[in-house]
């Protein structure tokens, strides 16, 4: 890897509706606690060094943040970090939010929003981020049940000017089709990495309809709120012998590769991390390269 700085740019651009954002953007979960995201007891983060590394991405070319409100731990949360670091916002920056799910102040799950609770939400959004309206929200669901009284609930917020844009998080094909039919898409963010070829044929359909894929635990995989844990595959490690880099960076460009409406949002609260994933946007994998990946968890 090159010694210079490197550029969120370079691993050009896609647009989310009217907004253009370059493609290797930033994840907030991982901002406001030390280890496992969500874990009980987890020790709080430092508050200046997550300013900090905040403010670092902007300067790295980082214009696509990803957060929400249930991003918390008792001391920190993700929005007010963000709001504190980068308010007031540059012009270009794009702050994708999610509801859906709700967190009690203990920490603890609740239930996921009804219709009637999203905008109480968005709301909680919008204060913590000391905005007048949220650039990009998806509404992040479990379960494969109806989506449509809940994103009809959301698009009736976009018609009062209080979202820009609509986007999905942990869906399936149908539930695009019945949000298709009530409101515009921008986005669909799922978990996907090298090995999950099953969301494969899912991915190229968000690009036949200019939606932007957006998958979540790109680095951690499996590990997913835990990080990456465990031994990695031995074609991921081939790969980042190969280009001298670490196998973060290798399942970040490949992420990239995979479309040109593909989108990355690591999450650090590691200012070297940071550093690291942002040249991943710089970095081009060979056609021998992604067919060794593409191989992973393939048997037979």
């Amino acid at each position: 890897m090159t010694s210079q700085t490197p550029d969120a740019a370079a691993s050009g651009t896609w647009k989310l509706g009217d907004l253009e954002v370059n493609r290797l953007g930033f994840g907030a979960m991982r901002l406001t606690q030390n280890g496992p995201a969500f874990a009980p007891g987890a020790p709080p983060s430092d508050r200046g060094r997550a300013i900090g590394v905040l403010r670092r991405a902007v300067e790295l070319g980082v214009n696509h943040i990803d957060t929400a409100a249930f991003y918390f731990s008792p001391l920190r949360s993700a929005n007010e970090l963000i709001n504190s670091a980068l308010a007031p916002y540059p012009d270009d920056l794009v702050i994708t939010t999610k509801v859906g799910p709700g967190r009690a102040l203990s920490g603890e799950f609740l239930p996921h929003a009804t219709p009637g609770q999203l905008r109480g939400q968005v709301e909680e959004n919008l204060r913590q981020l000391g905005r007048d309206h949220l650039d990009v929200v998806n509404l992040r669901i479990v379960g494969t049940d109806s989506i449509a009284e809940r994103f009809g609930a959301l698009a009736e917020l976009r018609e009062a000017g209080l979202i820009r844009h609509l986007g999905l998080s942990n869906v399936r094909p149908h539930h695009l089709a019945e949000a298709l039919a009530i409101a515009p898409v921008v986005c669909v963010q799922n978990m996907y990495g090298p090995g999950a070829e099953h969301e494969a044929a899912f991915l190229r359909t968000c690009g036949e309809q200019g939606i932007a894929y957006v998958p979540f635990y790109s680095i951690a995989g499996t590990g997913r709120e835990a990080g990456t844990g465990g031994a990695e595959p031995e074609e991921v490690l081939a790969v980042a012998r190969a280009h001298g880099v670490g196998a973060a960076e290798i399942r970040l460009a490949w992420t990239l590769h995979q479309g040109p409406h593909v989108l990355a949002i690591p999450g650090t609260g590691n200012p070297d991390h940071l550093t690291a994933n942002v040249a991943a946007g710089s970095l081009r994998l060979s056609a021998g390269d992604l067919a060794l990946l593409g191989s992973v968890g393939r048997t037979g």
